[in-house]
């Protein structure tokens, strides 16, 4: 599908903020607007104290820039907008400008599904300083939000330790965009499925559902909710146990549990929503079986993450299948990335680059510059270290790399013992899309395999190891002279 015809149905280039808009035109005023540049996209902190995380919303980019242009409508609107003056904002010629203007922008990203580390570049922009600078906000929010619950739920999968985690969130999810973004991140991150029909739709996901206590209390009695629901899809009945008694409800399902039976059909199991999930779902696993609903499920949830679920199985839980909603969706613990977009570096007059920092007098928040690249190196099949270096000056292969906020912290690399590979690729060149996607099963699936690449300590949910990933030792002399020119120290 393409996202923004499909679901959107309008130009998107709007999606952006006023000073990004304000900004094209100061460059456009300037003689600049054709300048080239290179912006990085990255993020400078593990999310939800975590060791990882999962990139996620490539597809959604693609689609956004294949359909980069301002239409009609969106220059009508950009006439209306006012100075404090009361004049207008934005001359016509700019405007005219921006109506013939032709995305041209290269782009490269590390696919989707690929575990990350902060301070790697997830995307690099290189083209007209304009066009990269009209794009930066609708790549952060992408980005920022769909890596950010992908890694949640490739966290809450990890705690279900191979059981099926359902994502439904949607009645919870930050609105109709937040919901189908949070469903696809979801699946790729490691749910089995989603209760979210327009997103099973759109992304082929599949979906899952039962009942709400809305059906049991409809009814006159708990026990006619249960047969009129065996009644009408005698083929996927899982109970919802606890709208009124938990372990009288469990009762009432294996009678008709029973029911069913009779019928030719099977019972495929009860959901518990509230109270104690670690001893009900034991009484519920002691009464199925021994009704002789051995294959039956018990599916649990109420505001499930994985701390939780950690919980529920160091307490022996008997629970088959988890139902995580809320605190998937909206990355409950950790509401945001907090991915950036910097300039590190604009053409000059010789041909060449002027690689570009901003300061900080945090570290973390100076920014690296240059043409940035990650180069992953392996040992005996498993993730070792990432290097981040310059395009422009290839490393060695005995190579040393150094902390990105702490110089003191380095790392020898022989490179010549070691398998590698670079993880940004060609995504668009000259403003044509040149990158052939997967699926999203086998994004799914890619997710997974990296995850058993990792070592576990930098799984850990609390207090992980941290993934070594540095600065090649070129980058890292150019990023401290370029600090300290600025700084004035000689």
């Amino acid at each position: 599908m393409n996202i923004t015809k499909d679901l959107y149905k309008n130009s998107m280039s709007l999606l952006t903020d006023l000073y990004q808009l304000t900004m094209a035109y100061g460059y456009w005023k300037s003689g600049m607007a054709e300048k080239e540049s290179v912006f990085h996209l990255f993020f400078r902190k593990n999310p939800f104290e975590g060791g990882y995380v999962v990139t996620c919303g490539l597809e959604y980019i693609i689609d956004f820039l294949r359909e980069f242009k301002f239409s009609k409508d969106d220059l009508e609107y950009l006439t209306t907008l006012k100075t404090s003056a009361g004049t207008v904002l934005f001359e016509a010629d700019f405007l005219a400008y921006l109506k013939e203007m032709k995305f041209s922008c290269d782009i490269d990203a590390i696919p989707e599904g690929t575990v990350v580390f902060p301070h790697e570049p997830l995307i690099r922009v290189k083209g007209p300083i304009l066009q990269a600078q009209l794009i930066e906000t609708a790549l952060l929010n992408i980005i920022n939000f769909q890596s950010l619950i992908a890694t949640k739920a490739s966290r809450v999968s990890m705690a279900a330790k191979g059981e099926p985690v359902i994502e439904f969130g949607l009645r919870r999810a930050q609105g109709i965009d937040g919901g189908l973004a949070a469903s696809r991140a979801a699946y790729i991150g490691g749910c089995a499925s989603t209760s979210n029909v327009l997103a099973g739709k759109l992304f082929d996901i599949p979906v899952s559902g039962t009942h709400a206590h809305s059906w049991v209390m409809s009814f006159d009695s708990e026990m006619a909710s249960f047969e009129a629901y065996a009644e009408a899809l005698p083929d996927n009945c899982i109970f919802l146990v606890d709208t009124f008694d938990t372990i009288k409800g469990i009762e009432k399902a294996i009678t008709v549990g029973h029911l069913l039976k009779e019928k030719g059909k099977n019972m495929l199991g009860i959901r518990i929503d509230s109270g104690d999930l670690a001893y009900f779902s034991i009484k519920a696993r002691e009464m199925l079986d021994a009704a002789g609903f051995t294959d039956a499920v018990i599916v649990a949830s109420n505001d499930l993450d994985e701390h939780i679920m950690n919980s529920l199985k160091d307490q022996d839980a008997k629970v088959n299948v988890w139902g995580v909603g809320t605190k998937l969706v909206t990355a409950y613990d950790q509401p945001a990335l907090g991915a950036v977009y910097k300039l590190s570096a604009i053409a000059n007059s010789e041909d060449g680059w002027d690689y570009k920092i901003k300061l900080s007098e945090q570290s973390i928040k100076i920014n690296n510059p240059g043409i940035q690249q990650v180069r992953r190196y392996f040992l005996n099949n498993q993730l070792l270290t990432d290097m981040i270096y310059d395009v422009d000056h290839l490393p060695s292969q005995r190579i040393k790399i150094i902390d990105p906020v702490d110089a003191t912290k380095r790392k020898m690399i022989d490179e010549e013992s070691l398998t590698f590979t670079d993880l940004l690729v060609p995504v668009f060149r000259e403003g044509k899309c040149v990158y052939t996607g997967q699926n999203i099963h086998d994004i799914k699936t890619k997710v997974q395999h990296e995850l058993g690449q990792l070592h576990k300590g930098v799984k850990r949910f609390v207090n992980p190891h941290r993934y070594i990933v540095g600065l090649e030792q070129q980058l890292h002399n150019i990023k401290t002279d370029l600090i300290l020119k600025l700084r004035n120290i000689e």
